[in-house]
């Protein structure tokens, strides 16, 4: 599995940056979390990654890997739970890269399906309805159609947000699973606790980049400062770009 490499990135929204000149790698196998404060360019970042946003400028290079082989996890907010779909249908899904969407299910597939819910812990629930499903147990269903998917690259977006302990303590231990397998995990945090005690490397954006390496050495106060600083000196007003030119 080759690194991912981002050479000079800038990308936002309508002509209004929202990551400006990021370079860095994502080494096959690390653990990364990307943290900052809100606004700073964290679900912006994913989204490069995974094709949802093309660059203003520069470039993502991800060493041959194809896009669809990057499990993406958005934010439970971008997702509509009022789609008539079953927990078993929907964690299903997580094989249509290999299956294709037209391919037939066979019993060995199912049972997979099976198998996954019973790891995040919804055992039994394969016929419910998403919509009746709560917050955490919805994540657990996410969660499953990604260790079905079994993929090299997972992208998680704000996770563990609004959880229940137990549940991010559960999901947490899924992510450290896929650590062990040596599998590239980049995931937008808020909790600096749940960085320092899980995620060797971090990335601090304040929509510019402050300091991307080891977590103990980029979560430091100074750089933490800085990045409030520079939120703090954000202009959400600000004209957007003519088009073709970076502000």
């Amino acid at each position: 599995m080759a690194s991912i490499l981002i050479h000079d990135l800038t990308l936002g929204y309508d002509g209004h940056p929202a990551v400006h000149h990021l370079s860095g790698t994502f080494e096959p196998g690390s653990m990364t979390a990307v943290v900052g404060p809100n606004g700073s360019g964290k679900s912006t970042l994913l989204k490069g990654i995974v094709g949802i946003l093309r660059p203003f400028t520069g470039r993502i290079d991800l060493g041959g890997l194809k896009i669809s082989r990057i499990a993406y996890l958005p934010q439970q907010a971008e997702i509509d739970r009022s789609f008539p779909i079953t927990v078993r249908d929907l964690v299903a899904l997580g094989l249509w890269e290999r299956i294709g969407m037209f391919a037939g299910m066979r019993d060995e597939l199912w049972r997979k399906a099976r198998q996954t819910l019973a790891a995040v812990g919804l055992e039994g629930f394969e016929r419910r309805p998403i919509s009746d499903l709560s917050v955490g147990q919805f994540q657990r269903v996410l969660f499953a159609r990604l260790l079905l998917q079994d993929a090299p690259v997972i992208l998680l977006d704000e996770p563990f947000s609004a959880m229940d302990n137990r549940t991010t303590a559960d999901l947490l231990q899924v992510v450290n699973r896929w650590h062990a397998e040596n599998r590239t995990i980049i995931a937008a945090l808020h909790s600096h606790e749940q960085v320092r005690s899980y995620f060797p490397r971090t990335l601090l954006l304040a929509r510019e980049p402050i300091a991307w390496g080891d977590t103990a050495e980029v979560l430091n106060p100074e750089n933490l400062q800085r990045a409030q600083r520079m939120s703090e000196a954000w202009d959400e007003a600000a004209e957007a770009c003519p088009l073709g030119e970076i502000c």
